[in-house]
């Protein structure tokens, strides 16, 4: 009996000592992180040269707050249309590139919605730059929504796209609808901390450990005590304190950031990361799946592919591409990614589907 006393007064100090570092962190004044914004890119992004006839720009309500989309329809079609659902990863907003991939589907023939989560680009929600896994989970299956009620829209061919985080999103929010018509994950996140000790090697213990237990601890605190939130650079140079501070990952958000990307993020998100795991999921998915696997991504190492390959078993479509997790985004990575891609929407939302009714003859139908 004296040594199970003994046993629960140790762990009681033990919790005791923790929540004192908390509350000590969350409060101690001088724990600042020095902005690191990317230098501004020297020609005008795509999104900033395109013409508005090809997308019209929406917004629906989530608890509140709008959030913000861009609208593709497929032009001349007279009959309802397969939607691709679309958001970016961690830290990442539409003008991120993400138009790249919206009008090759709408040139396939496809409508597409891509949107900015809340907290994040142009939709609402404070504080900014909050990026909480539950809440973009929400904004996706209001998008869905969103696309359903569309009159130009088939609500039983809506596809879901996601990259990087929302790579994992989108398997777990098919998993809680079986509507979905298919889902294309590109080097998805599928295991919070599926890479192990080989991202302990790369970034550095040290650095993990700073990043999520003083820096994402200070922010969670904070926002339990309604203070305002201590946010870190989503990128930065080597030896920085940032959620990746890596030279190649600087050089890539710089050719792909647009010039209004704010370069910082709400840290509490460092200290969520490692608990999520969207490949647990994977056998409730019914859809057909494209798994895009980055061979060299450490997020995304072999085990948890197989791990995925065997719950998804049929309805899954993994490929290969010999690079890292970033290099997916540019040049002629990108187009062999997106090619597949359209082949795959191509296969599951065209080929297989039943003829769509025709559109309405009302001219409010046209303007979708």
């Amino acid at each position: 009996m004296k040594i199970i006393l003994r046993l629960f007064q140790i762990m009681l100090a033990i919790a005791g000592a923790y929540v004192a570092y908390m509350f000590t962190i969350a409060l101690l004044p001088g724990i600042s992180v020095p902005p690191q914004p990317l230098p501004k890119p020297k020609a005008p992004s795509e999104d900033e040269e395109l013409q508005p006839a090809i997308r019209t720009e929406v917004s629906f309500p989530v608890n509140g707050a709008p959030v913000h989309a861009w609208l593709y329809y497929p032009l001349d079609t007279t009959t309802r249309v397969p939607c691709i659902v679309m958001a970016h990863g961690l830290g990442g907003v539409k003008t991120a590139g993400l138009h790249a991939y919206a009008a090759r589907f709408q040139a396939a023939g496809f409508a597409a919605l891509v949107f900015d989560y809340r907290h994040f680009g142009a939709s609402g929600g404070e504080p900014r730059q909050l990026a909480w896994i539950p809440y973009q989970q929400a904004d996706y299956a209001a998008a869905v929504a969103y696309a359903r009620s569309l009159d130009r829209v088939d609500p039983d061919r809506i596809a879901l796209w996601g990259t990087s985080l929302s790579g994992g999103h989108v398997v777990v929010m098919a998993a809680r609808d079986p509507r979905i018509a298919c889902v294309s994950a590109q080097c998805p996140l599928l295991d919070g901390d599926g890479g192990g000790m080989e991202v302990v090697k790369r970034v550095g213990l040290g650095h993990l450990l700073a990043v999520s237990l003083v820096h994402g601890v200070r922010d969670l605190v904070r926002s339990w005590l309604g203070l305002a939130p201590h946010k870190i650079p989503i990128v930065g140079q080597p030896g920085t304190v940032a959620g990746f501070a890596d030279a190649e990952v600087w050089r890539v958000f710089t050719q792909m950031m647009p010039a209004d990307f704010v370069n910082e993020i709400c840290a509490r998100i460092f200290i969520r990361m490692d608990k999520y795991h969207p490949v647990a999921h994977v056998a409730q998915v019914r859809c057909p799946v494209l798994i895009q696997v980055c061979d060299q991504d450490i997020g995304l190492p072999p085990h948890v592919v197989e791990k995925a390959r065997r719950g998804l078993q049929e309805r899954g479509q993994i490929i290969h591409y010999p690079i890292d997790h970033f290099d997916i985004y540019l040049g002629e990575h990108y187009e062999r990614a997106v090619a597949d891609q359209v082949t795959f929407f191509r296969k599951h939302l065209l080929q297989s589907a039943p003829d769509s009714p025709a559109l309405a003859s009302d001219p409010s139908v046209a303007a979708g």
